[in-house]
Formats: structure tokens, C-alpha cells, sequence
């Protein structure tokens, strides 16, 4: 007997991607939305796992895990998953993601949607979900398509029907329809390479074998394809089903199996039919397909199975694995147990345990406890995917970005979403800590990658800062007024003021607002980090500037004269200035006293800058004081001890000089000032009574 294998057999991408998930993800509250695939087997291995099979939606609790299998669902299912917080993982084959687009733009656009298929079958239920106009499902060519005669359509395959049935049907629309017949050829060419190959496997075999779960749709098609050209058809749900005395005369049996039946069930056909090899003439050809699947992995990396414990060692387990007679070593290191004691797990002899496929090659290797670092990995992608911000440590680079890990999650960071500005250097990120948002979380099969920006978040925290502010100035500005008194902490100093934290908003106090009585530098009078009240002199809201002074708040030296000093006190002072009436002596900072050039000395000066110089210091009588005014004038002469007085006919008989005119006094300069000299308008009378006076 010659056995003949179809090159395209087990599953498809679609489905693989699918029993993948289910096998992986974590059991514990997920749902698969209808039997994941068309094989009663998988399904078996699916239920094993702790994961439930439901046929409604309403029957998953909220909060809950749904998987959607590659059959696709109803755009409303997602709404409902939204609203009711249930977590979807999303299995839809792309070919059949394909049509539920097409199907969406089509009718949003007005056409009338035909839906080539099986109108029962779980893929058209879920296209018929993403219809918003009228739609029918059609699978004979001899439809009545009259009442689309006069419409614009849209027509569509469900992926795994018959090519050469929707081929038929095109054909009776278009020759029917007035207006225009868009079409979309929409069947998965998966199916249609494996129905191509089935007619040619038919076609030259006696036998044909079509293995696959019943209620397939693909395997159907596959078992009409090899009636049509093969006598000899026999359908198989699996290798249970197999009835080798009906085909052990056959020269040559030829062997298909739809998208959803897994290799390994093609391999215990196979297996069986050897073991009645002995009744049959062999070919060597069947051993070389036997070899062939053996040589394929029946896993993937990344899958958990479930095992069956035969045996417990101190090394560890021995375990069975489906599909497999042969026993394999589990170690106790990958076993999830504070401590392994081989007294436990013999009692757990005949049980099964889940466990994950870490490893291939060279070896097949096994893990129980990776399966929980997964579950709270994939807790944490969960949260990630939701927008929770997460760090990682950078770990390199390269020409487009910067990389890190997280778990068993590669993470690509753009080098445009490292930072809001411009990269030049990536290389001083490595192995510095990232604080990132995920934009995108993919898992295709073993592929699991996160793209993730930082800069989001460091724009977001910019805005947020810059929003904050303005609230706060605004409400700053709003709640201050001049003359205010306020508390602030000089935070740092210029040549020109100190900028003063009011509130949390810069003030400036400007160097001349700091002393009465003037300021070199603001450390005289101000220090950085220190916290004074200040009064609020200008408010600029449209430029936002405000400013305060520190001097305001302060006495002024004239304030204190009063209480310091008083009429006839003798005070010590620096001449600051010298004026062609007199000389100004600094009392104290900001402190002025004049000295009238007659009160400088008894004998009679020209100018008061022949006798004093800028920077004496002398000592003088206060003979007047005014603080209001802030005049304070001064006697040096009436410290002086009084010259003896010579007689008047010595005095008279000397000549004296000519009294010469004093120069006229400015007007902001003491302008009041009389003492010590003579008015113009004093009398003769006047002059002999002080003359008198004097002399007494």
C-alpha cells in the first residue's frame, strides 16, 4: 500500500494562532466564545486546562477573559465586552478580518451585501454583525437573486467555502444584476490550495481519506472536492474513527485534513495503519511520511500542554505527554513547589499537570513554575496594555531607537518617542532607567513586542506643570494688589534686585527698593534663602511681573532723629559734601547735618572748603533740628572754645577787609537757612541791640 499525504495538511496560520493562545494564556477566568476549532480533540485538550467553553456571550461573567476563535463575531461583541469590562483576546483570522472590513465600508456605502456561505456557520454569523444595510447569505448557484436585480452589491466569500461553487455564483449574479456587482474573492487561499490538491490526490488515488472533525466546514468541502473525483471517500473525525479492513486492497490511499485537524491526529492515522502493516505490502514510502511528521515539532514554544505524572523520582517527575507513548524527564528545579519531595507527588501518580513548552532544541524542556511567572507577566502586560505607565532598564540600541525587556516581552523605544526634543546620543540612555507608555502590544505567536514612548509621558507631565502654573498665577495675580504686604524667600540675587518667591511666583526687588539709605550689593541687605516680608510697590498682570521692596517695610534714618538726637548733643560725623555756603556732615546713613560756612569757625572763612575736606570727620553741636523736614543743622565753632575778644579801638583802628557779598544760596539747599548771618532787611537798631547784647 502507498500511502500519499497531502503536502498542505494540519493546521492552518489562522487556526494554529488560535489553539496557540489557548494554550498558553491563563486559565483562570477565561472564556473561549464557541469551541475554539472544529476538532473535538483540541476542544478536549482546551477544557483540560481549566478553560470554559461557552456559545453565548451573556454566559461570561464581567471582568472576565474572552477568547474570540478565528471565526470571527459581531462588531456589537466588542461594545459589549467594553462595557462589561470583559477582556477580549482577539483570535479572528486576518482573512476573515479582511471581509468583516470590506463588509463594514461596503455597506456604510449603500451596497447590498451578499454573503457567499453557510448561513449557520459561526465566520457569516459574525460578517452579518458587521452589516448596517440589507444582506443576504447565499450557497447555491441556483439562488433567486431577483430582488437584488436593481441594486448596487457587494458580494463576499465566507474563507473556507468552495471555490468553484462561488465562482458559479458570480457568475448568476452578474448576469443578473442591471447595476454594479463589486467582488471581492474573499475565500482564504489556504482553502484553496488544499481543495486544489485534494482534486489532484483524488484523482490519481483509490482510496482517499478525509480526516477532520465533523462539523468542519473546511473538511466538508474537502470531502466534497475528493467525491467528486475519487469512488473511494472515507471520512474521519480522527484516528478513532479508522476502519483499516475497509482500505488494506487499496493500492494507493491518499490522505487530507482540514485546516482545523492537527498534525499529530494525521500521524495516528499513519501509526495505526503501520501496526496492520504486516497484513498489507508496505511501501517504504509511508515510513518516510511517518518520519517526516516525526521529525516536525508537535509543539510550540511558548505552549502549555498537559501532562500526565507516571512517576516520581528525587530527581524529579517522569511524565507522559499527548500524543506520545514515550516518557520524558520533568527535573524538580522547573516543578512550582517551595520544596520537591518525591513522597508528594507519588501520591499524584495517574494526575495531570500543566506545564510549558520553555524550550525545542536540542531538547524539548518543560516548566510548571514558568507558567505562573507568565500569569503575572501577562498581568502586568495587561496593565500595560490598558496605559499604565512601567520602567525598564534600557539595555541597548540601534539605529532607530533604544531597546529593553521586560519578561519575555522585547521593548522598542522610537528614538522620536524618547523625548519631546531631538536625540542626538542614545548611547547615554543605556542602562539608565525608562519611564514608558506602551503604543502598541504585540503577540504573534512567539513574536511579543512592545513599542513604547517615554515621550508622552514627559510631555504630559510638561503640560500638566505648565497648566498648574498658569492656575497658579492666575489665582497669584488675581489675590494681589500694591501696597499688599507679603512673605517671600529671596531664592536668587543679580547686580540689579533679588528674585523673591512669593507664593511660589518670581517677584523682583529691585536693588534701590532694598536701603533707605542705598545698597552696594543685595547680600548686604538681603540672603539667599532666607524668607523676609516685602511690600508690593507694582502689579504687571499682562506681563506677569510683579515688583516689591524690602525698604518700604523698614524705618527711615529721619524717622529715629527725633528719639536719637536732640538740640545742643554733640555728634560725630564725615563731611560728605562741601557747598559754597557750607559743608553737609553724615550724622548716620541716610543722615544728614549742614554746617553753615558761619558756623565753622569764629573767624571769618571765604569758603567752607578752605578749612574742611570730603572725608573729615569732625565734631559738632546740633543748634537746630526739624526731622519732618529732615533738616538738621550743625555748629562745629560752638564746640570751639571762644576766642579772646580784643578791645574796640584795637578793632576799629585796623582795617577791615571789605565784606564781600556770599555767594546766593540754592534753593534746595537748606533755603531757610539764616543763622549766623544778616538779612537785608535787618535794622541799625537791631544791629546795636545784639551789638549791646554781645557785650553784656
Amino acid at each position: 500500500m502507498q500511502v500519499i499525504i497531502a503536502k498542505n495538511s494540519g493546521f492552518c496560520r489562522g487556526v494554529q494562532r488560535a489553539v496557540d493562545t489557548a494554550m498558553s494564556v491563563p486559565a483562570e477566568n477565561t472564556y473561549v466564545l464557541g469551541e475554539i476549532i472544529h476538532n473535538s480533540h483540541v476542544v478536549s485538550d482546551i477544557k483540560s486546562r481549566g478553560i470554559t467553553t461557552v456559545e453565548r456571550l451573556e454566559d461570561i461573567p464581567d471582568n472576565a477573559t474572552v477568547i474570540f476563535r478565528s471565526h470571527g463575531v459581531p462588531s456589537a461583541y466588542y461594545d459589549e465586552c467594553a462595557r462589561r469590562s470583559i477582556k477580549v483576546i482577539d483570535c479572528t483570522c486576518n482573512f476573515v478580518r479582511n471581509t468583516q472590513k470590506i463588509v463594514r465600508e461596503q455597506s456604510a456605502n449603500g451596497k447590498y451585501i451578499v454573503i457567499v456561505g453557510e448561513a449557520t456557520h459561526p465566520e457569516v454569523v459574525g460578517l452579518l454583525g458587521w452589516c448596517s444595510g440589507p444582506s443576504i447569505v447565499v450557497k447555491d448557484p441556483d439562488y433567486d437573486f431577483s430582488a437584488i436585480r436593481d441594486k448596487d452589491v457587494c458580494v463576499v466569500a465566507q474563507t473556507t467555502f468552495s471555490v468553484e461553487k462561488f465562482e458559479k455564483i458570480i457568475e448568476n449574479i452578474k448576469n443578473l444584476c442591471e447595476k454594479t456587482v463589486a467582488v471581492f474573492k474573499t475565500i482564504c487561499y489556504t482553502t484553496y490550495d488544499r481543495q486544489l490538491e485534494a482534486e489532484k490526490l483524488a484523482q490519481r488515488c483509490d482510496a482517499m481519506l478525509v480526516i477532520g472533525g465533523l462539523n468542519s466546514s473546511n473538511t466538508n468541502k474537502l470531502y466534497d472536492v475528493c467525491s467528486a473525483h475519487c469512488k473511494n471517500v472515507f471520512r474521519l473525525s480522527g484516528p478513532e474513527d479508522l476502519d483499516f479492513d475497509k482500505i488494506k486492497n487499496y493500492k494507493s490511499v491518499g490522505i487530507v485534513s482540514g485546516a482545523s485537524t492537527p498534525m499529530a491526529q494525521n500521524r495516528e492515522v499513519l501509526l495505526k495503519m503501520e501496526e496492520k502493516s504486516t497484513e498489507v505490502n508496505a511501501t517504504s514510502s509511508m515510513a518516510d511520511v511517518v518520519a517526516k511528521i516525526d521529525s516536525e515539532s508537535k509543539f510550540k514554544k511558548g505552549q502549555i500542554v498537559t501532562a500526565t505524572i507516571s512517576e516520581a523520582t528525587d530527581d524529579g517527575l517522569q511524565i507522559l505527554l499527548p500524543f506520545s507513548k514515550k516518557e520524558i524527564p520533568l527535573s524538580k528545579d522547573e516543578l512550582d513547589c517551595k520544596e520537591y519531595n518525591a513522597a508528594d507527588y507519588a501520591s499524584k501518580i495517574g494526575e495531570t499537570i500543566d506545564l510549558l513548552v520553555v524550550e525545542l532544541k536540542p531538547s524539548l524542556k518543560l516548566s510548571q513554575k514558568m507558567i505562573k511567572i507568565l500569569a503575572e507577566e501577562e498581568s502586568l502586560i495587561a496593565d500595560i496594555e490598558a496605559g499604565k505607565e512601567f520602567q525598564v532598564e534600557c539595555t541597548g540600541y540601534n539605529k532607530g531607537g533604544l531597546t529593553a525587556a521586560v519578561g519575555t516581552y522585547s521593548v522598542f523605544v522610537p528614538a522620536k518617542e524618547v523625548r519631546p526634543s531631538f536625540v542626538k546620543d542614545l548611547t547615554k540612555y543605556v542602562g539608565k532607567t525608562l519611564r514608558l507608555r506602551a503604543l502598541e502590544v504585540k503577540k504573534d505567536g512567539r513574536k511579543k513586542e512592545i513599542i513604547a514612548s517615554q515621550r508622552v509621558i514627559l510631555q504630559e507631565e510638561k503640560e500638566a506643570r505648565e497648566a498648574a502654573k498658569a492656575a497658579k498665577e492666575e489665582e497669584f495675580f488675581a489675590n494681589i494688589a500694591v501696597g499688599d504686604v507679603v512673605e517671600g524667600k529671596v531664592e536668587r540675587v543679580t547686580a540689579f534686585g533679588a528674585f523673591v518667591s512669593v507664593n511660589g511666583f518670581d517677584c523682583l526687588a529691585h536693588i534701590s527698593d532694598l536701603s533707605w539709605t542705598g545698597a552696594k550689593a543685595v547680600t548686604d541687605v538681603l540672603e539667599i534663602g532666607k524668607t523676609y516680608q516685602f511690600k508690593v510697590l507694582k502689579v504687571d498682570k499682562e506681563n506677569k511681573k510683579v515688583s516689591i521692596g524690602y525698604k518700604q517695610l523698614q524705618p527711615q534714618p529721619w524717622d529715629l532723629v527725633a528719639e536719637k538726637y536732640s538740640v545742643g548733643d554733640v555728634i560725630h560725623g564725615k563731611v560728605v559734601r562741601i557747598v559754597p555756603f557750607g559743608a553737609f556732615i553724615e550724622v548716620e546713613k541716610g543722615v544728614d547735618g549742614l554746617v553753615h560756612v558761619s558756623q565753622i569757625a569764629y573767624e571769618r572763612i571765604e569758603t567752607p572748603a578752605s578749612v574742611l575736606n570730603v572725608g573729615d570727620e569732625v565734631d559738632a553741636k546740633i543748634i537746630s533740628l526739624d526731622p519732618e523736614a529732615k533738616k538738621m543743622n550743625l555748629s562745629i565753632k560752638a564746640i570751639l572754645p571762644e576766642p579772646e575778644r580784643k578791645p574796640r579801638a584795637e578793632r576799629n583802628s585796623e582795617e577791615a577787609p571789605r565784606r564781600s557779598r556770599a555767594p546766593r544760596r540754592s534753593d534746595d539747599e537748606y533755603s531757610d537757612w539764616s543763622e549766623g548771618s544778616i538779612s537785608i532787611g535787618t535794622s541799625l537798631g537791631d544791629l546795636l541791640a545784639n551789638a549791646q547784647k554781645n557785650n553784656k
